[in-house]
């Protein structure tokens, strides 16, 4: 098996045709036809087949182009790591982020980014947290904001903020803490328009609702960051949420958020690279940048509710 194999068949999946890969590849699609042939022989299994829509991958496809994905970049990685200088990094740097994390963060860190490193292509991710686990693990991934929920055991980590749980209503709501403190009986009582058990912040609330002996009964689940927004500004409920996914509608008026007096619910918020997987002196960069700029956010109360756990 060869690197150009593998990028021959990334570029066909990518491009969903032989033919239009072969001219982004600048060869003929003959040879490149006999390169997948040899390929799929080698690893005894179909990877593409042709169908309506294009070339495109079979399930074992699918599997192998993750795989072929990560070693690219990989490889890709290695060459920038020896030829870059650390005075000033260059190269392809890969940080993927949560949904609910990107409305306090991502702006501020691709402004910094650019500004700072112009020679660093910075490539940001918004996922849902167990993709980003995934990616991150495979190699496709540099660097990822995580929430530490007991499962990064097998991953570098630094601790960056610990960002408080609110009660957040649409700002004019039947639903509304008329107080500036609410307490979880009262919110419980409302009905609750919660992310779905796969986002970080749900299995922390619940827990925190078990420890007090009580239960969550009104839920309406979704998992879209949007669609929450969406179905709080209809007034369906009200959420408990940290403010960072739902901050530009705090600061435009259309979201309240209100403080609990009896209950500490919070997550950490976490930088995490591979164990495995060493980094680039971009990366390096990136890793440190990533960390001034929360501790600045935090520091100019730009991300509210989020207290900074860099020294």
């Amino acid at each position: 098996m060869e690197l150009r194999q593998l990028r021959y068949f990334v570029a066909i999946v990518d491009h969903g045709s032989l033919s239009r890969a072969a001219r982004v590849l600048h060869i003929v699609q003959p040879a490149l036809t006999q390169q997948l042939q040899q390929l799929e022989e080698e690893l005894g299994a179909t990877l593409l087949h042709r169908s309506a829509q294009g070339m495109q991958a079979t399930d074992a496809g699918k599997l192998f182009y993750e795989h072929a994905q990560a070693i690219l970049k990989q490889v890709s990685d290695a060459r920038s790591a020896v030829a870059q200088s650390t005075d000033k990094p260059a190269g392809t740097v890969a940080l993927g982020i949560p949904q609910s994390v990107s409305g306090a963060l991502a702006l501020p860190l691709l402004m910094a980014v650019r500004e700072t490193y112009p020679d660093i292509v910075f490539q940001l991710t918004e996922e849902l947290t167990g993709n980003l686990t995934e990616q991150l693990r495979s190699g496709r991934l540099n660097l990822a904001i995580l929430f530490d929920d007991g499962q990064l055991s097998g991953l570098n980590t630094v601790a960056l903020v610990e960002e408080q749980m609110m009660y957040i209503t649409r700002h004019d709501s039947r639903f509304i803490c008329k107080r500036k403190t609410i307490s979880l009986d009262q919110a419980l009582q409302i009905p609750l328009i919660l992310p779905s058990i796969q986002h970080g912040v749900r299995p922390r609330i619940e827990r925190v609702v078990r420890e007090h002996g009580r239960t969550i009964d009104k839920v309406i689940d979704i998992t879209s960051i949007a669609i929450l927004k969406s179905a709080l500004l209809a007034d369906m409920g009200a959420t408990i949420l940290p403010v960072s996914p739902v901050l530009a509608e705090i600061n435009r008026g259309e979201l309240h958020a209100c403080a609990f007096r009896d209950v500490e619910l919070s997550r950490t918020v976490t930088l995490c690279t591979s164990k495995n997987i060493p980094l680039t002196n971009a990366a390096m960069a990136v890793e440190k940048l990533v960390q001034q700029v929360t501790h600045d956010l935090c520091r100019s109360n730009t991300w509210p509710g989020a207290r900074s756990l860099l020294h």
